[in-house]
């Protein structure tokens, strides 16, 4: 299988793609059905996997790992990246935590004006990488795997680039903390 996966890597042979996903196709699914439990998250996280074994198969060494050691790494991850979004609540507009508050007596408004401007200072302070970064992962909510896609780099160097970022933001606003005291 695995000169299949280098063919597939080096000129996008379709037939070899084709009996690699009839070997791995059922293989994954029964893999990641033991995993998820929820077949249609199965057939999805199974689909993505094939799809990111097309695009990626350039990057496959087979002097690193074999064929199925790399699909099932691959695989691995995405029911990771898609067990992660499917924990994110959905969110109910009429919830009372996000109805706006009344007016808050002025000591508490002003603690947090402070607050707020302090996070403001704090993300201005970051990169123009890391803001975008925190914009992908939190405000489009984006996995992991989408963002290194998106990017195009790595996906270990997404996740440390974030952990990065918020160990950078995190000493940011415990210094203007400190400042403030």
């Amino acid at each position: 299988m695995a000169e299949r996966l280098v063919a597939i890597g080096r000129s996008g042979d379709r037939e070899a793609f084709a009996a690699l996903f009839e070997y791995y196709a059922p293989r994954l699914k029964a893999y990641l059905l033991r995993a998820a439990r929820d077949p249609s998250i199965a057939d999805e996280v199974m689909q993505e996997t094939m799809v990111m074994v097309w695009r990626k198969a350039a990057q496959y060494d087979p002097a690193k790992a074999s064929a199925a050691t790399w699909i099932f790494t691959i695989a691995r991850n995405l029911r990771i990246d898609a067990f992660r979004r499917g924990r994110r609540p959905e969110i109910d507009p009429s919830d009372p935590a996000l109805v706006p508050e009344m007016d808050l007596p002025a000591d508490q408004a002003i603690v947090r004006q402070e607050a707020e401007s302090g996070l403001r200072k704090a993300m201005a302070a970051l990169s123009e990488t890391e803001q975008q970064l925190l914009q992908l992962a939190f405000y489009e909510d984006l996995s992991h795997s989408s963002i290194a896609a998106r990017l195009g780099v790595p996906l270990g160097t997404v996740k440390s680039r974030i952990r990065m970022t918020f160990a950078k933001l995190r000493s940011s606003l415990e210094k203007s903390e400190d400042e403030g005291r």
